[in-house]
């Protein structure tokens, strides 16, 4: 009776281990499917890299913001982003050229590793995630992240929350259970958000995409 309470526990053990792994995975897939980030390193940590830093992290998105403002799919944004990927290198060039620095850009689309980050009362988890790169000069310094598609790059600063426009788009863009895993205005979020960093950063889920 012993051996069979415990194998009971053990195969419900399992059954549950199995469902959040399934869960974690495709509640992350989903998610990295459907957003477009933004990642731009700075020459160094110097206060001048780092102001240039956010000086063309600001031209980039109003640019991009611009090119896409029409697009309806995260593929959309990344083909128009690839089409003009030399308008991005062009406007990050000339805004270190107009600060008076002399390095360059160099700008790529591709699949990387984030880690989870926060955009006011937005959280996405961990994991691998199509993305316009932009590194400055050396690219020793420290980096800025945000999500170009739907954009969420306009955080409120003096608050720490998104704009409602931008969640409108995120809600638009994502289903109710991809929203609710990582906004804080859900009541789920806290628990269902920390099961899916749980497993992404021990199994290191997370697809990735091939861009070559």
């Amino acid at each position: 009776m012993k051996k069979r309470i415990l194998l009971l526990i053990i195969l419900l053990t399992l059954y549950v281990f199995v469902s959040f792994y399934c869960y974690s995975i495709k509640s992350l897939n989903n998610i990295e499917d459907k957003v477009f980030r933004l990642h731009i390193i700075a020459n160094s940590d110097s206060e001048e890299d780092q102001n240039l830093k956010y000086k063309v992290k600001d031209n980039i998105i109003s640019y991009m913001n611009n090119l896409c403002k029409d697009a309806s799919s995260k593929e959309e944004a990344i083909k128009l982003a690839q089409k003009h990927i030399d308008d991005f290198k062009n406007i990050a060039d000339f805004t270190i050229l107009e600060n008076d620095f002399n390095y360059t850009s160099n700008v790529e689309i591709g699949n990387y590793k984030f880690p989870t980050k926060y955009y006011g009362n937005i959280a996405l988890p961990s994991g691998y995630y199509d993305a316009l790169k932009i590194k400055l000069g050396s690219n020793s310094g420290q980096n800025w992240w945000c999500v170009l598609y739907p954009s969420l790059c306009f955080v409120d600063i003096s608050s720490g929350t998104v704009p409602e426009s931008s969640k409108e788009k995120l809600k638009g863009t994502l289903s109710n259970e991809e929203y609710a895993l990582i906004s804080e205005d859900t009541p789920t979020y806290n628990f269902k958000f920390k099961l899916v960093e749980l497993f992404s950063n021990k199994f290191n889920l997370g697809q990735i995409n091939n861009y070559n």
